[in-house]
């Protein structure tokens, strides 16, 4: 079988792996897991910058096929980003974001790091699926306490807008820094 499969190698895009038995008895491919762990800890590391970030970039594309990207306050619970529709100032109550995100759920997430020192320069994005709850929604003073413990400004404050709840489904990033896993 390992004959077969490093004989088709060539034509994978990632290299064929050892085939070993893991901890369970089962037959484990070293690369496969070695992916898995890469995947993690990138994951783990996206989340991390993702949560510590004080503002992201929503990016979502309506009908007409035109992209649209806005900056947000947002926090990240578990691999769920929140946002709301604050008392800042607005051009309207329903938002272009709110209008594209009813007709495409799709949306990602960006959050970045800008330096000088081009070393230490790196980016996340989050990409998921969007759900607009009315700020009325039973659900809304959970899903608001995060994001009113982040920023002291909504604290006399909160939210009373509709919110924006995207279930993240995957993570990509990149960074300067050799030892980040990206």
């Amino acid at each position: 079988m390992a004959v077969a499969l490093r004989a088709l190698a060539p034509c994978l895009d990632t290299p064929v792996g050892e085939v070993g038995i893991g901890p369970d008895g089962e037959s484990r491919d070293r690369h496969a897991d070695d992916q898995g762990e890469r995947a993690q800890a990138r994951d783990e590391w996206a989340r991390d910058r993702m949560a510590a970030a004080r503002v992201a970039r929503l990016a979502t594309v309506g009908d007409d096929g035109r992209p649209h990207l806005v900056p947000v306050t947002f926090a990240l619970e578990g691999e769920r980003i929140v946002t709301a529709v604050d008392h800042k100032p607005k051009s309207g109550a329903w938002l272009r974001r709110l209008r594209n995100i009813q007709v495409n759920p799709n949306v990602c997430v960006l959050v970045d790091h800008y330096d000088e020192d081009w070393t230490a320069l790196w980016w996340v994005r989050a990409d998921g699926f969007a759900t607009i709850l009315d700020g009325e929604d039973e659900r809304a003073p959970a899903l608001l306490a995060p994001l009113v413990a982040k920023y002291p400004q909504y604290r006399p404050q909160p939210p009373t807008g509709p919110l924006i709840v995207v279930q993240v489904t995957h993570y990509s990033t990149w960074s300067a820094l050799p030892t980040s896993p990206t």
